[in-house]
């Protein structure tokens, strides 16, 4: 493994364990057992690495949820199931990212934050054509606002990583049937 590697690595551990602001650039070449060189060899800064896993994040999300987009076979349900299943499996592979992505945004500069808000706002737009083609054929029904679908989809798996444990008595590819079941069924008899 790479010597960037295996600092993005360690950074999203002990970012993930004390937090992006507690967690210092000394405290991850110490870790690796590397220099403050190294470190600042690939980064100039530890904003800037926390940029480097949010752009990670969010463009493997992006590149899957366009995978499932563009799948010609799939309806707009089973999209839709996919693109939760996406958010969830998102969090069973890569747990750590996960909660660093959604925890630590708020230590970016301004101009980062910006542009991984713009990549965020593509994937909850992706997320809206989808309801809204489904809405269209008839998948869906016809009453729905899909903005407000689509924030309720977010809501609903972005907050998992906060509580959902992979390892724990809920699989994932279950936690995902119960939320497409919520979203399409509903709760009341």
């Amino acid at each position: 493994m790479d010597v960037k590697k295996k600092i993005i690595e360690k950074s999203i551990e002990l970012f993930e364990m004390k937090g992006f602001s507690e967690t210092s650039i000394q405290d991850v070449v110490e870790a690796l057992g590397v220099t403050k060189g190294t470190f600042y060899y690939y980064f100039d800064s530890k904003e800037q690495l926390l940029m480097n896993i949010h752009r990670m994040y969010i463009d493997e999300l992006l590149n899957l949820q366009k995978q499932i987009i563009e799948n010609r076979g799939m309806n707009q349900k089973t999209k839709l199931f996919e693109t939760v299943k996406l958010l969830i499996t998102q969090i069973k592979v890569t747990g750590r990212s996960a909660r660093v992505f959604f925890r630590e945004m708020m230590h970016l500069k301004p101009e980062s934050a910006g542009i991984i808000k713009q990549k965020r706002k593509k994937f909850r737009l992706n997320i809206q054509t989808i309801i809204e083609s489904g809405i269209k054929n008839g998948e869906f029904k016809p009453n729905l606002q899909a903005d407000l679908v689509t924030f309720a989809v977010l809501g609903m798996c972005n907050w998992s990583y906060n509580w959902f444990d992979p390892e724990g008595p809920v699989a994932d590819e279950e936690l995902v049937k119960a939320y497409i079941d919520t979203l399409l069924n509903g709760i009341a008899n």
